[in-house]
């Protein structure tokens, strides 16, 4: 009796503990999802349901282009089963997390404040950081990609020397200025690219039907093995950063309703704009695997169209990757904003637009960094920005379960209805296909992911060393989860 009373007195204080970090976390999240400041808890979210679909559109595909790859490595039939299958096995596991925890943390910083409120200050940077860098290295592709399409009207541009970099440098800068518009604009902008990107596909989806012959997609790769890492790394790189739009859930009008809804039209959009496409162009056209390399999706359209349909699909790719680095630039420069706002950078990146919201500073910042990474080669970094979000993705997982554990009573607008055991195995498969990813990396890339890594914690650890010595400004939250 006594040993029971004793228990009972020891263990009254833990329990009052875990009330008072469950209210505090609540407060914290109520004050992270109004608003930077507390000043501007009633500030206006610019982004709406339309407009939130494109942009997540835009940051995980932004249309069929890329997928001829995944053909030439593993043949028409593989191709549309791995692009009927992987939205379902990767996309919607990843989308159920980000609309729960979007909504339970609605606030500017997405996954930042997921693994900060699950494991701490250093794993919001850490995880922040591996994801910011593969972010800003994917935006770098984009000027270069529309200068390579460019190319074929001025030759030039496709060539190293100043004309080609005066391009990147040039197509950088104008694009990000259209950022610093707004989300509004941007958001509306998503929309109105997306639509004229897609136009072409329809069409071309359309015009095939009467010339399609089921028979097409069985053809085999022939001389050689199918190339099953180019495969699914192409899968895996028009098939990522579903998370991407939850860093900017500060500006988004109702995200505990928002999100779920825009992140299931955003998976059938997606779904259908690869598997329409390939659909047509393998049932349609008589081309062997190996005559599907980058840019065959236009010639597949001039097949079944005429030239005027390869022009216009040509064309929808520049429209693509323009909406593909707006929507990627907002998502960087809010995610700044948002780690800003969690003291793991200086308070300058809260700085933001009085009439737009727009955070000024991180769109600089951002900007200066993709130009930088714009003139490194490409073949082993893109690489590393791959194996960056796959960790960083598994480090978001591991949050998602964990805060189910740690805080079992957290307000979810939108809750996964599925107890903890089945959300384990939910996240099992895009788990085991993030760490196929990491371990098939090779050697060069797990060096520049170890020194990218390490350079993010002694990141972090000297954001702490200029916020104690009050080196520099930061914002002190009100949890440190």
């Amino acid at each position: 009796m006594n040993q029971g009373i004793l228990m009972t007195k020891q263990s009254s204080p833990t329990q009052s503990q875990e009330q008072q970090e469950q209210t505090q976390l609540h407060a914290t999240v109520a004050q992270q999802g109004g608003g930077s400041t507390p000043s501007e808890s009633n500030h206006q979210r610019r982004i709406t349901m339309i407009p939130l679909v494109f942009l997540i559109y835009f940051e995980v595909a932004g249309g069929p282009y890329g997928f001829e790859q995944a053909v030439r490595a593993a043949g028409p039939l593989f191709t549309l089963l791995g692009f009927l299958v992987f939205p379902l096995a990767w996309g919607v596991p990843e989308s159920l997390v980000t609309a729960e925890l979007a909504a339970a943390f609605p606030g500017n910083g997405g996954f930042v404040l997921w693994a900060d409120h699950a494991f701490g200050p250093l794993a919001g940077s850490l995880l922040g950081t591996w994801k910011y860098l593969s972010v800003v290295i994917n935006i770098a592709a984009y000027p270069a990609l529309v200068a390579d399409y460019l190319g074929g009207v001025v030759p030039a541009v496709a060539r190293p020397g100043r004309a080609r970099t005066g391009t990147v440098v040039g197509m950088t800068l104008l694009l990000s200025l259209l950022n610093y518009a707004g989300l509004s604009v941007v958001g509306w902008g998503a929309t109105a690219l997306g639509i004229a990107s897609l136009a072409p596909f329809v069409l071309m989806t359309a015009m095939a039907v009467p010339k399609v012959r089921p028979r097409r997609r069985a053809k085999q790769v022939k001389g050689r093995k199918k190339d099953w890492r180019l495969f699914f790394n192409t899968l895996f790189w028009n098939l990522n950063y579903w998370n991407s739009a939850s860093t900017m859930a500060g500006e988004v009008e109702r995200p505990e309703r928002t999100f779920l809804r825009a992140l299931a039209a955003a998976v059938v959009l997606i779904a259908a704009s690869y598997l329409l496409p390939l659909m047509a162009a393998t049932g349609a056209t008589d081309a062997s695997p190996d005559a599907w390399v980058n840019g065959y999706l236009a010639d597949a359209a001039g097949i079944i169209g005429g030239p005027w349909l390869k022009y216009w699909t040509g064309a929808g790719a520049v429209i693509s990757s323009i909406g593909m680095f707006e929507a990627q630039m907002s998502s960087a420069a809010f995610q700044l904003h948002g780690m800003a706002d969690l003291g793991l950078l200086p308070s300058v990146f809260d700085s933001h637009a009085t009439r737009t919201g727009t955070p000024w500073v991180a769109i600089t910042a951002s900007t200066a960094i993709t130009i930088a990474v714009s003139f490194l080669g490409f073949d082993n970094i893109i690489a590393t920005s791959n194996f960056l979000y796959s960790m960083g993705t598994l480090l978001e997982f591991s949050s998602f379960l964990w805060l189910r554990v740690k805080y079992p009573t957290l307000k979810r607008p939108y809750h996964v209805p599925l107890p903890l055991p089945a959300l384990m195995a939910m996240c099992i498969v895009p788990s085991v296909f993030l760490s196929y990813v990491c371990v098939v990396a090779g050697w060069r890339v797990f060096a520049i992911a170890a020194g990218l890594t390490a350079l993010a914690v002694g990141w972090h650890g000297l954001m702490r060393l200029c916020s104690s010595k009050k080196l520099l400004s930061f914002r002190v939250p009100e949890s440190s989860g």
